[in-house]
């Protein structure tokens, strides 16, 4: 009597074991790509509030050569900017408006911050006359 000796195969499924890693896999990718993600949105919508205060930089800029001191501002938001010559439309985007900007200045000093609104921790951009960079976000410069 002849007796066949039967081999356990494959039969080309995954175990779930193989599963399993494949998951534990996935869930590390995703626990280092997403705060990536969260830390390029916040730069992309930061942009846009760096592009305004470069807007009111030339702006006071523009003053100063002109009058030779910078007008005094000390308002909670950018709606004294008229001075300058910078309407609040000028200073509405997707993320900012003209109620994020602050301006304080003196005849010859100013700082200019902008609030990323609905953002938590709060991110805030700020540059004075010299150039200096501050807040909780800074391009690095």
């Amino acid at each position: 009597m002849h007796t066949q000796v039967s081999q356990s195969r494959r039969s080309g499924a995954f175990t779930l074991i193989e599963l399993m890693i494949v998951v534990v896999i996935v869930a590390i990718l995703a626990l280092v790509a997403i705060p990536l993600y969260q830390g390029n949105v916040i730069a992309a919508k930061m942009s846009e509030g760096i592009a305004g205060c470069g807007s009111i930089r030339t702006a006071f800029r523009v003053y100063y050569a002109a009058h030779g001191t910078y007008p005094v501002l000390t308002a909670q938001n950018a709606s004294q900017l008229s001075v300058l010559g910078v309407g609040a439309t000028d200073l509405v985007g997707k993320y900012f408006a003209v109620t994020d900007y602050q301006i304080d200045s003196t005849a010859a000093t100013y700082t200019i911050k902008a609030t990323l609104p609905g953002v938590t921790p709060a991110q805030t951009y700020i540059i004075n006359q010299l150039g200096v960079e501050s807040g909780t976000y800074t391009t690095g410069n």
